[in-house]
């Protein structure tokens, strides 16, 4: 049985988590596979909330593998941190929770970096980075000379290394910050022992998660990929700079995973019924009046991991069908039709107008993007409550014509609605639509 891949096609904050926390019981295996703790993931069950930030949605049911893969970058403290919030309520992760010993580490000197360089580009424009050192880990990463992975705290150079990495971050951040070395905050005999400290905490869930998951294909396994963040915030295919530092596209399964690509059989693109973003960068749809308010309101529109308001706008069908085509999707979880069933009328960007001419693709350039305009279709709301309803049958036929067009515009089937945070607030508009997923 191949894979299946849960991916937000917009700029994030899409309701992932809440999907991949009521598809888990149909799998054997939930991955996180890039993206770290600036990743937000809300898991609504009755009256209790779960905010996930590196463990994976899956982790609710004891019976089912969560595999934290390679291509997630770490932060030890919060790790720990968010394991003892779990705990606190009940869930308590013994055999079902495997972290990679080739995930990178972020580290006290990433912070520090996130901050003196004000996470801006050179214009000043915030690019919308949590402050929560991941841009620095992944730049070591790649820079592959300070980069420090999970297996490295058990092995015996590990003190030589942090002694090397701390005197060079002193110098660079000292001259980002306009002062000597010596005035860095960074201590390395503190860092060693608290990294030590953090190794034998998390010792227990430290694996070789690549070769379990490559053992779990040959076994024909079924496995669950939830990414993080939004396709549109993808650092090669995104609305660069404005942007997230891992491949957070369909694109990046096979790399932040492990796995060949074959492994993903099916792409689950999940979509808001309206459009947001956070910090920075161009958003065509974007509205600044009270609309635009009663959205963030209604949607409860502030962020999991910073408290900060997001952005919001109209549903963005442009790019969403770029966003999709690019993931390989196979069809849509449309989330959040309670808060456009409040709405009078409810506007679709199915086109796009750059400087003049009528385009229907998603420019790559960010001046471009900045330029269109985008070209709305209106469909007529319906203004009724649809939180409670259990059957597609029993929506309202304004709410039907809205999902369909949302379809027909982005190119794929609207599969999945759902009508509010909890578990039991979502739909299933076709029952043969689990035909590829391993539903019994």
């Amino acid at each position: 049985m191949a894979g299946t891949c849960v991916i937000g096609l917009q700029w994030g904050d899409e309701a992932k988590g809440k999907l991949v926390d009521l598809l888990t019981p149909n799998y054997d295996l939930v991955v996180r596979y890039q993206g770290g703790a600036n990743a937000g993931h809300t898991v609504v069950v009755g009256e209790k909330v779960y905010k996930l930030h590196q463990i994976p949605s899956g982790i609710l049911n004891p019976s089912v593998m969560n595999v934290v893969a390679t291509g997630v970058v770490l932060n030890p403290a919060t790790f720990i941190e968010e394991l003892e919030s779990l705990a606190k309520e009940g869930v308590v992760p013994n055999e079902n929770l495997m972290v990679s010993d080739r995930a990178h580490l972020v580290c006290p000197w990433h912070f520090l970096e996130d901050k003196a360089l004000n996470s801006s580009t050179a214009d000043g424009e915030d690019i919308g980075t949590t402050l929560r050192g991941i841009g620095p880990c992944y730049r070591d990463k790649v820079g592959r000379s300070y980069a420090i992975r999970l297996g490295d705290l058990y092995q015996d150079d590990f003190k030589e290394r942090v002694d090397k990495i701390v005197a060079a971050k002193k110098g660079l951040i000292g001259a980002l910050q306009g002062s000597s070395a010596d005035k860095v905050d960074l201590h390395p005999k503190t860092i060693y022992e608290q990294y030590v400290a953090y190794g034998e905490k998390l010792l227990p869930f430290v694996g070789d998660t690549t070769a379990m998951l490559l053992d779990a294909i040959d076994e024909d396994r079924n496995i669950l990929f939830e990414g993080a963040q939004g396709a549109l915030l993808d650092v090669d295919h995104g609305t660069y700079p404005f942007v997230t530092s891992s491949n957070s596209s369909g694109v990046g399964v096979p790399s932040g995973a492990g796995v060949p690509a074959e492994a993903v059989g099916k792409v689950i693109g999940v979509i808001k019924s309206y459009s947001t973003r956070v910090g920075g960068g161009p958003f065509p749809t974007e509205l600044h009046d009270e609309l635009g308010q009663k959205i963030r309101d209604l949607g409860n529109e502030y962020g999991t991991t910073t408290g900060r308001p997001r952005r919001c706008g109209h549903f963005d069908a442009v790019a969403v069908r770029y966003s999709a085509r690019l993931s390989g999707v196979d069809a849509l979880s449309l989330m959040m039709l309670d808060v456009v069933s409040h709405l009078p009328e409810i506007k679709i960007a199915s086109a796009y107008e750059l400087d003049g001419q009528r385009i229907d693709y998603f420019p790559s350039h960010v001046s471009e993007l900045r330029r269109v305009k985008p070209i709305y279709e209106t469909v007529p709301g319906w203004e009724e409550d649809c939180s409670q309803l259990q059957s597609w049958d029993d929506f309202p036929a304004g709410a039907k014509y809205f999902v369909k067009r949302v379809s027909e515009i982005v190119g794929k089937p609207v599969e999945i609605v759902s009508v509010g945070p909890d578990r039991a607030q979502t739909i299933f508009i076709e029952q043969n639509w689990r035909a590829g997923l391993p539903f019994s």
